[in-house]
């Protein structure tokens, strides 16, 4: 299937490692230009050739600022602004966490994606197929204990998306979020090892407590989340808008 993305105008945050350089690599694969950053430069630095990046703390609006003149100047344009950038944040009662590790998990994981957007409306509006995607989390949608902070600013993304997605329709400006659930990688496995220190558990038994309120036993890959929002920033996903899509092995609740 050809999802007519060659030379489509992309803007990937946190695109180092993970679910970001599965996106970048996706995007690029297609034929799309695709700049991206990360505060991780040694993974910047293995990216393939051909995809831009700067180092960029995307909770610094400054930051930010310089991220939006570097990759427009690359790129020529934004048709697409993917919102991937997010940390784990703590693991704890809410009365037990540091607040400075409340407001740096919010920063990230919600407040970059205000930083970034707000840069990328004007140009967004110039484009032919203007998409954002949002990535939120199955903690968007249900209460996490011992994370919530996480779990807020994951809340706040999807109000977030679907409010945007209102104010830009008359512009053409379509705006989803993407919920994965547990989703493999080094990332997953610090958060239940977290949840199983935290419970006196051991991470076998955490791993099937979590996989036990999922109908599909397995992990989510970041192909699978990178093929989602490939099919969102086509012409092919041209109507679909405000919506909060789970890839999450139908998830019903959070341990």
């Amino acid at each position: 299937m050809d999802l007519e993305l060659n030379g489509l105008r992309v803007l990937v945050t946190a695109g180092a490692a993970g679910i970001g350089r599965a996106i970048v690599e996706a995007f690029a694969a297609e034929g799309a230009k695709v700049f991206t950053c990360d505060v991780d430069e040694a993974g910047l630095a293995t990216l393939p050739p051909g995809i831009g990046h700067r180092r960029t703390d995307v909770a610094d609006r400054a930051e930010v600022g310089a991220l939006f003149d570097a990759a427009l100047a690359e790129l020529g344009g934004l048709d697409v602004l993917v919102n991937n950038a997010g940390i784990a944040g703590p693991t704890g009662k809410l009365d037990e966490i540091n607040p400075e590790d409340w407001d740096r998990c919010l920063s990230v994981c919600l407040t970059s994606q205000f930083n970034c957007a707000r840069l990328a409306i004007p140009h967004l509006r110039k484009s032919a197929n203007p998409s954002i995607v949002n990535l939120s989390s199955a903690a968007g949608k249900f209460g996490f204990a011992l994370r919530a902070p996480y779990a807020a600013a994951k809340w706040g993304v999807i109000g977030l998306t679907k409010s945007l997605a209102i104010e830009l329709g008359d512009d053409g400006i379509r705006v989803n979020a993407i919920l994965p659930g547990l989703v493999a990688g080094d990332r997953q496995r610090r958060v239940l090892e977290a949840k199983a220190q935290q419970r006196g558990v051991s991470f076998a038994e955490m791993e099937r407590l979590a996989f036990s309120f999922t109908s599909i036993k397995d992990y989510v890959t970041p192909q699978q989340l990178a093929d989602q929002i490939l099919f969102l920033a086509s012409p092919r996903g041209r109507t679909i808008s405000g919506q909060a899509i789970s890839v999450d092995g139908d998830t019903r609740m959070l341990s």
